[in-house]
């Protein structure tokens, strides 16, 4: 099956750092980023690990979950915590799966069906493909896949930005422009005509084409306090 934006995210049960899960009852009701990881001890994956544990809080702000994988017995990823403790100064407090029979890599596209069924033998540059970020919707439906080689490290600081911004579009019915930040002035959508955004955007907006009207974030009205 081939995986793309508005896929369901395929279900699996596997073993994690915390125990066994099943990976839609995991996320619940939630939103969650599934990012995945050649191999443990690593040290582009030990950076990345750690600067997430360090972001945990912001995500969950946003009501979403974190779990990593990586290539390797469950018990290899316990024993690399601690260094990823150590090198980034934030503990992994978030589950971290450990695709032992390359089950989890192969239903997600990362490893091709005859990539064989154990981790045992294989090297992180047999692996390499195993470095994407999903950003799963609480309909257990795809929003966002971020690939990256493994040489680089990912830039968990945008993929927060793109969270806030899927959310927003989703919640609010609007688009959001090139580098645009939480607070940033977002785009009303070619579908909307001008007739229904004056209902939606009654303070109005600016119109730099035809096709490209901009309007000031959209934020929720605070609720009143009984």
């Amino acid at each position: 099956m081939t995986l793309s934006i508005g896929s369901v995210a395929p279900d699996f049960t596997a073993e994690t750092t915390q125990g066994s899960i099943n990976f839609h009852d995991w996320i619940g009701d939630h939103w969650a980023i599934l990012f995945s990881h050649p191999k443990a001890f690593t040290p582009v994956c030990t950076t990345e690990l750690g600067y997430m544990a360090g972001l945990e809080d912001e995500f969950a702000k946003r009501d979403t979950k974190i779990i990593g994988l990586s290539v390797d017995a469950t018990e290899d990823n316990r024993r690399w915590l601690p260094d990823i403790e150590e090198v980034s100064g934030n503990k992994v407090d978030y589950p971290v799966i450990g695709d032992r029979d390359l089950n989890v890599a192969k239903l997600y596209n990362m490893l091709p069906a005859d990539a064989g069924d154990t981790a045992a033998g294989r090297t992180a540059a047999s692996n390499a493909t195993v470095r994407t970020v999903y950003i799963v919707g609480p309909d257990k439906k795809i929003r966002a896949m971020l690939l990256y080689p493994m040489s680089s490290g990912r830039n968990f600081d945008e993929v927060l930005r793109l969270l806030d911004s899927v959310q927003l579009t989703e919640d609010k019915g609007v688009a959001t422009p090139v580098n645009w930040q939480p607070g940033e002035d977002v785009i009303i959508p070619p579908s909307i005509s001008d007739e229904a955004a004056r209902e939606k955007f009654p303070g109005g907006w600016k119109t730099v084409k035809p096709y490209l009207r901009t309007v000031p974030q959209p934020v929720d009205e605070p609720q009143p306090v009984d």
